[in-house]
C-alpha cells in the first residue's frame, strides 16, 4: 500500500516563520502558531496550528494563509482603508473584498509560489464556507461573488471550477455595469489611496452606498466651492480639523497607535463634568441622555504626568444618536439562539477551564461567608440544645435562634466589557464565556451581577459626524460618534434569561469603536442608583480608547485624558470599588487596582483571582474593624 506524502510540522513552521516574515518585509514581525489563528494581534502574526503531519494539499493552503496575513503586513494601510470604506454594512463588505484581491494580487503577480498558495488557501476557503454549494442567487453574498470577479481580473487567474457555477449567476449583470472598470484596477495596484477612488467607483456603479468619510468631504469640499469666496473663509477657520487626509496617511495601525499613545498619553488639568448628582442620569430608559448637567465644578487631574497637556472640557457634540440598548433588542431570538450556540460550540472546552476557576472562586467565596446564628430568641428555627427545656416547659421563651444574613448578599459586581472591533475573535469569545460562567457562580453566592457593553454604532462617525459636516465643521466638536451601550445582564434579572444575550458578542459587525470614559460614566451611574451597599465595578479591555471620528478633529489625547478623569474620580470618591484587566495592554497605567495580561487565555484565571482579591479584602478590614 503506497505511503501518503507528508511534511513534517516542526520543519514546516520553522520554514513557513521566516517565508512570511520575508513576505511581509518585516524581520522583526512575531510569527506564532495558536488555535484561535489567523489573526493579527499588533506586531504578532498567530497562524492556525498545522496537525503534524501535514499532505502537500494542506500544506499549502496553510501557507496560503500565512502568505494573505504577510501580504497585509507589507502593503495595507489601516487608516487609509478605514477613512474610505462605507459605514453601510453591504457596501463595506464589497470594499473589503475588493482590497483584499488588491492585497493578492501584488502577491501573485509578482512571484508563482505565492499565487499557487493563495489559490491553495481560496479553494479550502470555498469548500469551507459552502458557497459553492448554494443554489438560489438570493442565497448568495455579493460581496463574496465580487471577490472572486475582482480575484480573477486583478490576478489574472480564473474563478476556481467549484464556484463558477455561483459566479456565473452574477457576471453578466455585473459586467454590464462595471464595463472596465475592474481592469482599470490592475493599473493601481500599488497604490491603496488610488485604489480606493477606484474601488468606490465601483460602489457606485453598482449603486452601492458610499458613505465613507472620504467622500463626505469631497461633497463637502464641493458644496463650499460653489457657495463662494465667504465659504472659504468660514471654511480657512476650521482647516486644521478638516484637513486630515495627510494625518490619516501618516497613521500607524490600530495596534501601533495604541502602543503610542500609551506612552505618550498624560491627564488634563481641567474640569469635567462631575458624575456624583443624580445617579439616574444615565438611565437606559433614554438614549439621548444628559450626563449631570451642562458642565461641572474644576477637578484636578490624578494622572502621574504633570507635564500633561492642558485640554478643555470634555464636550460631545450631540448625543441625539446614541444609544443604551438591551442586547435582546439588537437582533431577534431566532438569532440569539443561534448566536448563543455557536458561542457554546467554539468555547465547549475554554467553557470548562472557566468553571473549574469558578467553582474554585465559589468556595473560597462560601469559606469566607462562615454561618453564624442569633440564640436564645422568641422566634425562628427551633434551637436543638434547647430541646430540652421545650419538652420540660413548652411556654419556655428564647428556644430559638436565626441565621444571620452572610456577608456577601448585600453586594453587587457589574463587568464593564469592551466591544470594540480590535476584540474580535478569540478575545470576544473568551470575554463572553467568562461573563457568562461568573454571573452563574457570583448568583449562586448570593452576589447580583450585572453584564454591560460599550461600542459605537458606526465607524468614522455615523450620523454625529454627518450633522458636524452639515454644520460647517465647527472646531473641536468634542466627541463625534455614535455610542452604542449594551445592556447584556441587568443586575435585577437572574441568569437563566438573560444567558443567550452574552451570544450578541458573536454578531459579526457588533464591534466598532470605543469611547472608555463614557463607557465608565455610564457603568458608574448604573451602580450608584443601585440599593446595595457593596459594588464593584471591573472593567475588562484590550486597548485605549480610539475612535477615529473624534481623534481627528481634537486632541490627540482627548479621549484618553477624559478616560483618566473618570478613574480618578471614582477612585476617589470611595463609592464603587473599581478593578481592571487589560488584554495585551497595559491598563495599570490608568487604574489602582489592575492587571495585564499577555495572553486572553489567561482571561478567566484573572477575572476570578481578581474578584478573590476583592471579596477577601473586604473581609480582612472587616476583620480588623472588629
Amino acid at each position: 500500500m503506497a505511503q501518503k506524502p507528508t511534511v513534517l510540522s516542526d520543519p514546516f513552521r520553522k520554514a513557513l516563520v521566516h517565508s512570511t516574515r520575508a513576505l511581509a518585509e518585516d524581520a522583526e514581525l512575531e510569527v506564532v502558531f495558536g488555535p484561535d489563528g489567523p489573526r493579527r494581534d499588533g506586531n504578532r502574526l498567530i497562524l492556525p496550528n498545522p496537525p503534524r503531519d501535514l499532505a502537500p494539499r494542506l500544506a499549502a493552503q496553510v501557507r496560503g494563509i500565512a502568505d494573505r496575513m504577510a501580504l497585509k503586513v507589507a502593503h495595507h494601510n489601516e487608516p487609509i482603508h478605514a477613512r474610505a470604506r462605507p459605514a453601510d454594512e453591504r457596501s463595506g463588505e464589497v470594499f473589503d473584498a475588493l482590497e483584499q484581491a488588491r492585497l493578492e494580487a501584488l502577491g501573485a503577480r509578482a512571484m508563482g509560489g505565492v499565487r499557487l498558495n493563495l489559490r491553495a488557501a481560496l479553494e479550502g476557503d470555498l469548500e469551507k464556507s459552502g458557497l459553492t454549494r448554494k443554489e438560489e442567487k438570493s442565497d448568495l453574498n455579493l460581496a463574496d461573488v465580487m471577490g472572486l470577479i475582482a480575484r480573477e481580473a486583478v490576478t489574472g487567474d480564473p474563478v476556481p471550477a467549484s464556484a463558477q457555477r455561483v459566479v456565473n449567476l452574477f457576471r453578466d449583470e455585473l459586467e454590464a455595469k462595471l464595463g472596465d472598470r475592474l481592469g482599470e484596477l490592475t493599473e493601481v495596484l500599488s497604490d491603496q489611496k488610488a485604489f480606493t477612488q477606484k474601488a468606490r467607483d465601483i460602489l457606485k456603479a453598482l449603486d452601492l452606498v458610499d458613505d465613507s468619510q472620504d467622500a463626505q468631504d469631497e461633497k463637502n469640499d464641493e458644496g463650499q466651492e460653489e457657495e463662494g469666496p465667504d465659504s472659504q473663509d468660514d471654511s480657512a477657520e476650521n482647516e486644521p480639523e478638516a484637513d486630515t487626509e495627510d494625518d490619516d496617511q501618516a497613521k500607524p495601525d490600530q495596534d501601533d497607535q495604541d502602543a503610542a499613545g500609551q506612552e505618550q498619553a498624560a491627564e488634563g488639568q481641567d474640569d469635567y463634568t462631575q458624575m456624583d448628582g443624580d445617579p439616574q442620569s444615565m438611565s437606559e430608559t433614554s438614549s439621548d441622555q444628559e450626563v449631570d448637567g451642562e458642565a461641572g465644578e474644576a477637578h484636578e487631574g490624578q494622572g502621574p504626568d504633570n507635564d500633561a497637556p492642558i485640554v478643555k472640557d470634555y464636550d460631545v457634540y450631540t448625543r441625539e444618536y446614541d444609544e443604551i440598548i438591551a442586547a435582546e433588542d439588537l437582533c431577534d431570538a431566532e438569532e440569539l439562539e443561534r448566536l448563543r450556540g455557536f458561542l457554546n460550540q467554539q468555547l465547549a472546552n475554554l467553557s470548562n477551564v472557566v468553571s473549574r476557576l469558578a467553582n474554585r472562586l465559589q468556595r473560597r467565596l462560601l469559606a469566607q461567608q462562615s454561618r453564624s446564628w442569633s440564640f436564645d430568641l422568641e422566634e425562628g428555627v427551633l434551637d436543638a440544645s434547647r430541646l430540652t427545656r421545650v419538652i420540660i416547659d413548652p411556654s419556655a421563651p428564647l428556644s430559638f435562634k436565626q441565621e444571620k444574613d452572610t456577608e456577601f448578599r448585600d453586594t453587587v459586581v457589574t463587568l464593564l466589557l469592551d466591544n470594540s472591533g480590535s476584540m474580535r475573535g478569540r478575545p470576544i469569545m473568551v470575554a463572553a464565556v467568562c461573563a457568562d460562567v461568573l454571573a452563574r457562580t457570583l448568583e449562586r453566592c448570593g452576589v447580583k451581577v450585572e453584564i454591560l457593553g460599550f461600542t459605537t454604532k458606526t465607524w468614522k462617525g455615523g450620523q454625529s459626524r454627518e450633522k458636524w459636516v452639515r454644520e460647517g465643521k465647527p472646531a473641536q466638536p468634542g466627541r463625534l460618534n455614535d455610542l452604542r451601550h449594551i445592556i447584556y445582564k441587568a443586575a435585577d434579572n437572574p441568569w437563566r434569561r438573560s444567558h443567550k444575550n452574552l451570544g450578541l458578542m458573536m454578531r459579526e459587525g457588533l464591534l466598532k469603536e470605543n469611547i472608555d470614559g463614557e463607557a465608565l460614566q455610564w457603568a458608574y451611574a448604573r451602580l450608584l442608583a443601585r440599593p446595595e451597599q457593596r459594588k464593584i465595578l471591573m472593567v475588562i479591555s484590550d486597548g485605549a480608547p480610539v475612535d477615529d471620528s473624534t481623534l481627528s478633529v481634537n486632541n490627540g489625547h482627548y479621549l484618553e485624558n477624559h478616560l483618566r478623569k473618570m478613574i480618578a474620580d471614582i477612585e476617589t470618591s470611595g463609592r464603587v470599588e473599581l478593578a481592571a484587566i487589560g488584554i495585551g495592554h497595559d491598563v495599570t497605567r490608568y487604574y489602582k487596582r489592575a492587571l495585564t495580561l499577555i495572553d486572553v487565555e489567561h482571561l478567566g484565571g484573572a477575572l476570578v483571582e481578581k474578584l478573590a482579591e476583592l471579596f477577601e479584602e473586604k473581609t480582612k478590614s472587616a476583620g480588623k474593624t472588629r
